[in-house]
């Protein structure tokens, strides 16, 4: 469900102007707090160009710094879609029914000359109403300037500005053009340096910027930087185009009042901002990640152009007028080609930036300098690993996107109104406000308006939904009405709404009309351009893992710049030539850093991926497959995810109006409905107008011969077994094959218009006779002639119904049973209704309630003035309708698996609060002797600041929560398990208004949360986040994608497209799932610990080794290079990562940090064993009798010796025996031996090295370089390596954790005697937790949150 018009509305399109060189200062404290971003992967950018031919130049910024600042400022104004909808409807809050509802004022009616005859008075009405509302505008915006910066003047920061793209994507745009002084200086030393400054500023484009850019005004700049929340920089040239149209052919009404009312101005530049038609000469556009932006020259700042809205579009006949070609080419000018067209690099420009990147570029300076010193069978292996690694990836990339343009981009050949007439075009060349024909459309080829006609369309690519959604056309309310400022549809408007890409299942038209459509909104601007977008562009990744990993990689660097310095020095001490000691030196920075680090890290990711695949799990985010190891709390929705899609009817509970009281009472639970005579009311019993409610009111539709529709409009109508018939003749019962069906159905279509549907007992269509007697009674038929569709925010719908020959319409009314209390006339609800609806709730099932009433005097042709909160009105309720929802078998073993892992369990649910609290019981989701606490409105709304919100118990009669802690008043009670089941409403009234110790204590506590709409349930998970937790999201897709993209992971059981919105998609159907992508995620987590512990200590292994030859001018040898990388470290580090998943959830999660006590421990710990097994050795063959020391050779390569032999025959043990401590099994992988490929590759490799060192062959020592020793010493090197893997593997499994438990022990004691010292001898109060909520459950007294 979308939102109220205000929900997505842009905060100004350019937010405030900058008044200093940073950014704009942080909002005041009563603004929302800014939310924390959920992780994705790393986008890679284009590179950056060097000089004004520049088009497009982008980088990621690596200076931290310039990041941090970045990001904190811009972050600083962030707030939520939720926030600022709710705190523009509390301007509205006594209207705010009335608000929802007028979109749906007005009735669609087929008679052409009475929308004709109201549509010239129409038009002037708008005009008066737009000019009423422009003056109030202005007066009040004069009223209030003095308050604000005015637009035009001196005060403001022309050549930067702040934008709000969308609800999650803030960005700062800055002008610049070139200093042709500092410019020529920059091209001097790019060639002088050899391209080295080039490449440098390439990989620093801030420095580019700083020392060639001169900041100007917007206007005037040559290129612009734009930088987002995250730090990343992308530079754009502006395009200027000559434009000869006025202002509101590119910016809209809306546009400009929501830029007035955020920014204030004065009365006269209020008016001129107001005036749509002043002329613009020229248009400078950008598009910044596929959003076009208009520079405006009177607000001097960039807008977004895709949300417009021409003002002439007043009334369904001002919008069927068509384009001209002149106004044709003005809209092509402003926004571009209807195509979602990913521009894709050439193979040329993709190699140069895979090739540029600092880690092939890094390979490329080691591959020179190992062919420089003489490396050049290893240099020439490495050369071709990274050639084919290049290729490799060029060809994926090349792939990616070649999916994606074929997933995005769309084109067909669509009629369209021009010049007057109709015209065959392609869909390309579709513009916003061009009217289209929908006949012969397979797919919607834009977002367009339905002004005529019917349809139905398959919406699940947008929303995973799979049943099929109809369309009814607009109203002249509707298009006077809709806010197209915000980039999505709101809801109420919505079905009315044909969106781009969407699959068109039927259309109909009338007979006086085609059914046609106004586009609206074109290419990237489309809601199937904001998917594409959102996939092309994710949050950027900020997990600890990659974060640390980066930061480990430069403390090696640190490590090879003081070898560097130590090698030096040596050589210079023993006299070895300047060009052998630089190439000596530089050689061993190549040793410490290995090139192939970053690559074996994600080895474990890659493996992970390929076994979620093989059980149906299917992922397009490999680095959340990792951050999935780290999730602490998870978030279900309930139908479809914890229960069964389908409800299958338990029974009905009908009202009695025959007691002897005057009372109304509810009859006795009915299991079925045969037998009931829907045409015969009985006095005193509703039975029989429940039976018609149910056969009528619905959205059900007939498509390809099967009823489509809302699941549970579905099972109410087939209870009935009655038969549904459409106009065009196609029927539920006694189908006709398809093509027959659609011959009818055109052969109808073209003598009737749209009729409408009508429902019959079973047997087929009855002939009502010409002359009906007196006592005769007519076939019983009842026509829906009109429905009023489900609204979220409403929680009902509507049906006005005819019975055939009866001149009396009815309407019937369903939905939540809370609102039908405000609808219904209090005589007619029954006296124990609070009492009957808890008891079901209570169980689990879902409760439907009923009410109808008669629209007397009521005639056809004024049924469109009706407006529908008068038909929903003064009704009388007829009773309940009770559905049970089955749990999913494998819900309740999951959520266990879940519970004793210790992570957390939410149920997010838009369903009633009472049964989403019943369905959490009996699946275990929270403990079945807990107290539970709902919360309600003592006074005032969730709109209203000063309202009084208390929490009171479900199963403790008058039990309440402390409003000032949130935990029970009665201190009998303290210390008891206890959970929050909150509202929609309850949250969405603490997210705005509570303190935020009490917010956070709200979602600490938290279990249930009901009656949540979308945007809620996003919020929820930022929420969450917000406080510490990681969190995982798992929906069956419509109303759960922006929860499932907010997630840290997100898991979607639908198999729709629009799964692409989340990271995971399961082909199974229940959240067992959910167990299965932790454990890979722990299993990849900690294989990426063990490659990366691997790499670094075979990195710190070599370094020693060297380091010791290099005492004397010696090194190992090319093919020894060879054996270690390629034959023994290669294999190893590709095979540890395919250890599958430990089959149970531990309760501890892994570490996600590398400077962890832990890791460090363990790291430093085999760095010293294997350190000292390489010193000791080199110790004892300087002590042998047969050692004889090397001569050194200043012209020689001085590989042969004894140091080399030994050192280079331990050393290759060792990198094969850490491989076998480092596989870390249980409990979060299985043991190493189950890991058959890395179990052959070891024992192979130790074989092959054994053979090596005790009896090597002729050739064997000539290739290796190896000189001849005693085989007795190499009898004492075979017993070394094994005793290095005793005393590593003892000391990793079992020395290693009691140290760190030691020390933190001791730092824990350390901390204690020092707070108790400060705090005057008294002990600590608590700890203190980096996590809020572990602080929050602390100051609780919740030692765990499942118990």
């Amino acid at each position: 469900m979308s939102t109220h018009s205000s929900t997505r509305t842009l905060a100004g399109y350019g937010a405030s102007p900058l008044e200093s060189n940073s950014r704009p200062t942080s909002p005041s404290r009563n603004a929302p707090r800014p939310r924390r971003d959920s992780t994705a992967p790393l986008m890679h950018t284009p590179p950056i160009g060097g000089g004004p031919s520049m088009s497009t130049m982008t980088s990621t910024t690596s200076n931290n710094q310039y990041i941090k600042h970045t990001a904190t400022s811009l972050g600083d104004l962030q707030s939520s879609g939720l926030y600022r909808r709710r705190k523009k409807n509390e301007e509205d809050t006594e209207d705010e029914d009335e608000d929802i509802e007028e979109p749906n004022r007005e009735l669609n009616t087929s008679d052409e000359e009475d929308e004709d005859d109201d549509s010239s008075d129409n038009d002037s009405t708008v005009a008066d109403n737009e000019e009423d509302d422009r003056t109030n505008l202005l007066s009040n915006y004069n009223n209030n300037s003095n308050n604000h910066v005015r637009i035009g003047g001196m005060e403001r920061n022309n050549w930067r500005q702040i934008l709000v793209l969308e609800e999650d994507v803030e960005i700062s745009i800055q002008g610049y053009r070139y200093d042709t002084l500092q410019y020529l200086l920059y091209r001097i030393s790019c060639f002088l340096s050899l391209g080295l400054v080039w490449l440098i500023c390439r990989w620093m484009p801030k420095w580019w910027v700083t020392w060639v850019g001169e900041s100007v005004t917007l206007d005037k700049a040559q290129w612009l930087v734009f930088i987002n929340q995250y730090g990343e920089q992308q530079i754009l040239r502006p395009q200027h185009e000559f434009y000869g149209g006025t202002v509101g052919s590119v910016f809209s009404v809306d546009q400009m009042k929501e830029v007035i009312k955020t920014e204030g101005c004065h009365h006269e530049e209020a008016r001129r901002l107001l005036n749509m038609e002043e002329k613009l000469t020229h248009l400078i556009l950008v598009e910044y990640r596929y959003i076009r932006l208009a520079f405006h020259p009177l607000l001097r700042r960039f807008l977004i152009i895709g949300f417009w809205k021409d003002t002439n579009w007043t009334s369904i006949k001002s919008a069927k007028t068509g384009l001209t070609s002149e106004k044709y080419q003005r809209r092509v000018i402003a926004f571009g080609p209807n195509l979602i067209n990913i521009r894709e690099k050439p193979t040329g420009a993709l190699l140069r930036d895979e090739v540029l990147n600092p880690f092939y570029v890094f390979q490329i300076g080691s591959i020179i300098l190992w062919g420089l010193d003489d490396y050049y069978y290893y240099a020439f292996c490495i050369f071709i690993i990274s050639a084919v690694s290049i290729i490799t990836t060029l060809i994926e990339t090349k792939q990616t996107m070649k999916r994606m343009r074929d997933m995005s981009k769309f084109e067909c050949s669509v009629r369209t109104f021009r010049n007057g007439s109709w015209r065959t075009i392609s869909s390309a060349e579709l513009v916003p406000g061009d009217l289209i024909d929908l006949i012969d459309l397979h797919t919607v080829p834009c977002d367009a308006m339905l002004i005529s006609g019917d349809c139905i369309l398959n919406e699940s690519m947008l929303t995973g939904e799979s049943v099929p959604v109809s369309k009814l056309p607009a109203t002249d309310m509707v298009v006077r009405k809709m806010d197209l400022s915000g980039s999505s549809i709101p809801a109420e408007i919505a079905k009315h709404f044909l969106f781009m890409g969407t699959k068109v299942v039927r259309v109909r038209s009338n007979n006086s009309t085609a059914a046609v459509a106004l586009v609206v909104r074109t290419g990237f601007n489309s809601a199937k351009g904001s998917l594409v977008r959102s996939m092309l562009f994710p949050k950027p990744n900020n997990f600890q893992f990659y974060r640390d990993s980066f930061r480990f990689i430069g403390v090696l660097g640190v490590i090879a710049l003081c070898g560097f310095l130590l090698s030096t020095i040596n050589f210079i001490r023993i006299g070895i030539d300047t060009e052998t000691m630089i190439l000596r030196a530089l050689d061993l920075i190549t040793v410490v850093v290995p090139p192939a680090l970053p690559a074996t890290m994600s080895i474990g990711t890659s493996f992970a991926i390929g076994r979620l695949k093989k059980i149906g799990i299917f992922c397009i985010s490999p680095p959340k497959v990792n951050i999935g190891g780290k999730v602490d709390c998870m978030c279900f929705d309930k139908t479809g995810t914890l229960t069964e899609d389908g409800l299958d009817i338990y029974g009905f509970r009908s009202i009695s109006t025959q007691s002897g009281d005057g009372k109304n009472y509810f009859d006795d639970e009915m299991i079925s409905m045969q037998g009931v005579d829907p045409s015969l009311d009985t006095e005193g019993s509703t039975k029989a107008k429940i039976f018609r409610a149910m056969t009528t009111c619905h959205s059900l539709k007939i498509v390809g011969g099967e009823l489509i529709g809302d699941p549970l409009d579905l099972k109410m109508f087939e209870h009935t077994r009655w038969e549904l018939e459409e106009s065009g003749g196609a029927s539920s019962t006694g189908l006709k094959t398809r093509s027959e069906l659609a011959a009818l159905q055109a052969k109808k279509s073209a003598k009737v218009g749209i009729m409408p549907t009508v429902v019959r007992p079973p047997g087929g269509r009855q002939e009502l006779p010409l002359h009906l007697g007196q006592h005769d009674a007519p076939p019983v038929e009842f026509g829906i002639i009109h429905s009023f569709e489900f609204v979220s925010a409403l929680r009902r719908m509507s049906v006005i119904v005819r019975r055939l020959a009866d001149p009396v319409m009815e309407v019937f009314v369903k939905g939540a049973p809370e609102v039908m209390v405000d609808i219904c006339r209090s005589e007619t609800l029954p006296v124990n209704y609070k009492e009957i609806l808890y008891w079901y709730t209570h169980r689990g099932y879902r409760v439907i309630a009923c009410a109808s009433r008669q629209l007397d005097g009521i005639k056809w042709h004024k049924l469109h003035k009706l407006k529908r909160n008068e038909v929903e009105s003064n009704l009388t309720f007829l009773g309940f309708i009770i559905f049970e929802n089955k749990l999913k078998a494998r819900t309740i073993p999951a959520l266990e698996t879940l519970r004793n892992a210790n992570i957390r369990q939410i149920m997010c649910t838009g369903d009633n609060a009472l049964t989403a609290i019943s369905v959490s019981r009996e699946c275990r989701l929270v403990d079945e002797s807990a107290e539970i606490y709902v919360p309600r409105f003592l006074r005032g709304s969730s709109t209203d600041p000063n309202s009084q919100l208390t929490w009171e118990s479900v199963l403790s009669e008058g039990q309440t929560l402390d409003n000032g802690s949130l935990e029970p008043r009665r201190s009998d009670n303290y210390g008891q398990p206890y959970n929050l089941a909150v509202t929609g409403e309850a949250f969405r009234w603490m997210v705005d208004n509570a303190p935020t110790e009490i917010l956070h204590r709200m979602l600490v506590k938290g279990a249930i949360y009901a009656r949540m709409s979308p945007d809620e349930k996003q919020e929820l998970v930022f929420e969450l986040q917000n406080i510490g937790y990681c969190v995982g999201f798992c929906g069956d897709g419509a109303n759960d994608c922006g929860a499932l993209k907010a997630g840290d992971i997100g898991i979607s059981l639908s198999e729709a497209e629009a799964s692409v919105a989340a990271p995971f998609t399961s082909n199974t159907m229940d959240i067992a799932c959910v167990i299965d992508v932790i454990k890979e995620g722990r299993a990849a987590l900690v294989t990426s610990f063990s490659c990366f512990k691997y790499m670094a200590l075979y990195s710190i292994i070599q370094f020693t080794s060297i380091t010791l030859l290099y005492a004397f001018g010696s090194n190992l040898g090319d093919f020894q290079f060879l054996y270690i990388d390629l034959f023994l470290i290669l294999p190893i580090a590709v095979y540890m990562g395919y250890t599958g998943a430990w089959p149970v959830l531990h309760r501890k999660r892994p570490t996600a940090s590398l400077v962890s006590k832990k890791v460090l421990t363990s790291l430093l710990g085999q760095i010293v064993i294997c350190s000292s097994a390489q010193f000791f050795a080199y110790w004892v063959t300087h002590q042998q009798s047969w050692y004889v020391a090397p001569v050194f050779d200043p012209d020689g390569e001085n590989i042969e010796s004894y140091e080399n032999t030994v050192l280079f025959l331990l050393s290759s043990f060792q990198y094969i025996l850490i491989a076998i401590v480092f596989s870390v099994g249980p409990p979060y992988r299985q043991s190493m031996w189950t890991n058959g490929r890395l179990v052959l590759t070891i024992t192979f490799l130790f074989v092959l090295t054994a053979w090596c060192v005790l009896f090597p062959s002729g050739w064997q020592m000539k290739i290796l370089e190896l000189e001849p020793i005693p085989f007795s010493f190499r009898v004492f090197i075979m017993f070394l390596a094994v005793g290095n893997l005793a005393i590593s593997y003892v000391c990793e499994k079992y020395f290693f954790p009691y140290l760190v438990a030691w020390l933190s022990n001791t730092i824990k004691n350390m901390r204690s005697s020092s707070s108790s010292t400060t705090q005057g001898g008294y002990a600590p109060l608590a700890k203190t937790h980096k996590k809020t909520y572990k602080r929050v459950m602390d100051e609780m007294g919740i030692v765990d949150i499942h118990h």
